[in-house]
């Protein structure tokens, strides 16, 4: 097996981290390579528990086998199929560079009352910089918040440039849901 180069974390994701409950329940939303559920486990050993959910199995694999207490789930985010962690909630719903708009009301649904969606990937205006380019992988400014239920209180949120750890625009929500 090739061993991933894993990206680090973002630092917005890991202030946000600050202030999620100790033993958080956190769902990791089409993980990749587990770079912010690394970051996370490493906080601490017993801070968090964290699911990563994405297709790529052999990614998974990896990242179980380096931090073992990190539960995976292999699957399809964007089939028709229903996600099998569905009927579930959790503190923490955390998506990072990743964009399936059919299924986006979904994730709110995922985050039980009192806790957070974090939300980060790139927006409108990407497309001069770099990769992605495709709109179907870019948020209008304002597309997160005006997606937001109203049981959601905004507790940030930007859309703009950023140019670490490279220049990019993105789209940053974090929210909380009403208990």
């Amino acid at each position: 097996m090739t061993k991933a180069i894993v990206s680090p974390p973002s630092q917005w994701v890991m202030q946000q981290a600050i202030i999620w409950p100790t033993n958080a329940y956190v769902l990791d939303f089409a993980a990749g390579s587990g770079r912010h559920s690394r970051a996370l486990i490493a906080l601490s050993d017993s801070q968090f528990k964290v699911l990563a959910v994405d297709q790529d199995e052999a990614a998974l694999t990896e990242l179980t086998t380096a931090f073992p207490t990190v539960k995976t789930h292999c699957q399809d985010l964007e089939s028709e199929e229903a996600w099998q962690f569905a009927s579930q909630q959790f503190d923490v719903v955390l998506v990072t560079n990743y964009l399936y708009r059919p299924k986006l009301a979904m994730l709110f649904d995922l985050v039980r009352p009192g806790g957070h969606l974090v939300y980060e990937t790139f927006g409108v205006g990407n497309e001069a910089l770099g990769k992605p380019s495709n709109p179907n992988f870019l948020l209008e400014p304002g597309e997160l918040s005006a997606a937001m239920p109203a049981n959601f209180i905004l507790r940030d949120y930007f859309h703009g440039r950023v140019d670490q750890p490279k220049s990019a625009i993105i789209q940053r929500l974090a929210a909380e849901r009403i208990v």
